[in-house]
């Protein structure tokens, strides 16, 4: 096992996935409600770890057909993780961060980034203040499922930039980064959807968001610096 590329990989995976987006907010929410969580933690992690070896596998065969291309798309995407970085610093250094409804919802107006914005703010919004009534499993499913899928940032993170830079490790240590960044997926779901009920207080106040977009901004820049090589 290459430590060095696993480090690399999960470093990189941990900078892209701690975002408020609309498949992590469905994901706290579904948590604070305590409805279906394991089903929903399994299908996010399994699907992370399909995207991230088709990424760092077919970024691969596509460094070694067209590098250039492949090169080209790094910065490309490398440009898009400083830019996300920077709109980090600034939401944790300017004040009116919204925060979670009643333990019930995560309604992260400053944190959510992206064109999932609309998403994500119309599953956090909505829930109930009331006790949550019980929820069948299908839709529940088809609805983390359509969140991991047919969200356009899940194949950015995973194909463009986390299978890039895989591809760019040596030969040898590829499944070293694409095993990291696996790790960290499922640590990630795993704790969010389990612990959201323990987070849910804390995250009520809008200091703890700004702390969070401060730590999550510094890393992103780091990480889009150190990739220029």
């Amino acid at each position: 096992m290459n430590w060095l590329s696993f480090s690399h990989g999960a470093a990189l995976c941990a900078s892209l996935i701690v975002t408020i987006g609309a498949q992590n907010a469905f994901v706290l929410r579904q948590g604070i409600m305590r409805s279906h969580v394991g089903k929903i933690v399994l299908l996010c992690t399994l699907s992370d770890f399909i995207l991230i070896g088709a990424g760092v596998g077919g970024a691969a065969v596509l460094m070694e057909r067209f590098p250039r291309f492949v090169h080209a798309m790094l910065y490309v995407g490398l440009a898009y993780l400083a830019w996300f970085g920077i709109n980090a610093l600034r939401r944790a250094v300017r004040p009116g961060h919204a925060v979670l409804d009643g333990g019930t919802a995560a309604a992260v107006e400053g944190s959510v980034n992206g064109p999932d914005n609309g998403v994500a703010n119309g599953v956090t919004n909505g829930a109930a203040h009331a006790a949550p009534p019980v929820q069948r499993a299908l839709p529940i499913v088809l609805m983390t499922l359509a969140f991991t899928w047919l969200n356009p940032h899940v194949y950015l993170d995973t194909f463009l930039l986390i299978g890039t830079a895989g591809a760019r490790e040596p030969e040898g240590a590829r499944v070293a980064f694409a095993l990291g960044a696996m790790a960290v997926s499922a640590v990630w779901f795993v704790g969010l959807g389990y612990g959201a009920r323990l987070l849910a207080p804390l995250f009520r106040r809008a200091t703890a968001w700004r702390v969070l977009d401060g730590a999550i901004g510094s890393m992103v820049l780091l990480l889009a610096v150190t990739q220029l090589r």
